[in-house]
């Protein structure tokens, strides 16, 4: 009876885990305006400055930013965030002056703050908004004005030679002027709705990437976790009573962070059934920093046939 009472107990605490959505808030620190994309599929109908994205079922999201400004470019980018909480994105420019998306703040759902005044607040979608993008785009327009300027002509007699020299600058000329125009137009997209940011299509017949590959192509480039946070990742993950709780946090962990085939290694460790080891092994392969060193994780487990199975799983992937 004790045993089928914690494994109910067990069960329960991984559905609610799953069962949280979270909100995503985006936010321009200059005052851009902006297209958020998520997973392909744009969210905000027009362009915004502060966009708030509610009731999203899933740990991570590929992320296109677009801005209205054409000029300004995209950005591009897996951001990762706990469930049943609200996470704040800052958009904004580095020392280099190139435009990041910055994590800025996390808060449990409860606590998530009224949404802002001129806020655009909607519910996830899977569908986008009808209509397409518009950019806007400055053109600059150079006019030269003034009086006419110097007309000179000069008469050159050689015996033999015969010149003439006609010179008209209007530059010459005191009072001319250079005017400068600005105008702002505005450009629709012929495609705007659906991106296809998370397919990673091939370039050059080269393999599509994965979320995990594309996530240590994008945001590892600084190096793996070092010692002193792996430390704390392992104490808070094994601060969970249950094997079922550990995994799903362990899964949230390596999707966020670099992680490198011997700290997978140590995170299976903090299991207590082989069986939850290999669910883990299998899911960490494709988001592992060093994906080539990923056979020291064969040393954790007990039984040949779960090693077989993970070979077996990579070989096959």
């Amino acid at each position: 009876m004790k045993k089928a009472v914690l494994l109910l107990l067990a069960v329960y605490a991984t559905v609610q885990v799953f069962a949280q959505t979270s909100n995503l808030v985006f936010y321009s620190q200059g005052g851009e305006k902006f297209f958020v994309i998520l997973n392909g599929i744009r969210q905000n109908e027009k362009a915004e400055t502060n966009v708030k994205v509610t009731g999203l079922p899933q740990p991570y999201y590929k992320t296109k930013i677009i801005f209205e400004e054409k000029a300004l470019g995209e950005l591009d980018k897996t951001l990762n965030f706990n469930p049943g909480t609200e996470t704040v994105f800052n958009i904004m420019k580095n020392n280099k002056g190139e435009y990041v998306c910055r994590w800025q703040s996390e808060v449990p759902l409860a606590q998530a703050p009224p949404p802002a005044p001129g806020q655009n607040v909607m519910v996830y979608t899977q569908t986008a908004p009808v209509g397409n993008i518009t950019y806007t785009e400055q053109t600059t327009t150079t006019v030269t004005t003034g009086t006419p300027g110097v007309s000179t002509n000069v008469n050159v007699g050689v015996p033999g030679i015969s010149m003439n020299v006609n010179i008209n600058d209007p530059y010459m000329m005191p009072g001319a002027t250079t005017t400068t125009t600005y105008q702002t137009t505005t450009t629709t997209t012929s495609s705007s709705n659906n991106y296809s940011t998370n397919n990673y299509p091939p370039q050059n017949n080269a393999p599509a990437l994965s979320p995990g590959r594309k996530h240590r192509q994008d945001d590892c480039w600084m190096g793996s976790t070092n010692s002193s946070e792996f430390d704390g990742i392992k104490k808070s993950i094994s601060s969970n009573g249950f094997d079922e709780t550990r995994l799903s946090q362990a899964k949230s962990i390596v999707q966020k962070k670099c992680l490198t085939s011997n700290q997978v290694k140590a995170v299976c460790e903090l299991f207590g059934f082989e069986d939850t080891m290999l669910d883990f092994a299998k899911f960490a392969y494709d988001w592992v920093y060093d994906q080539e060193n990923y056979y020291v994780v064969n040393d954790v487990f007990g039984f040949e046939s779960s090693k077989t199975e993970l070979n077996n799983y990579i070989n096959g992937y």
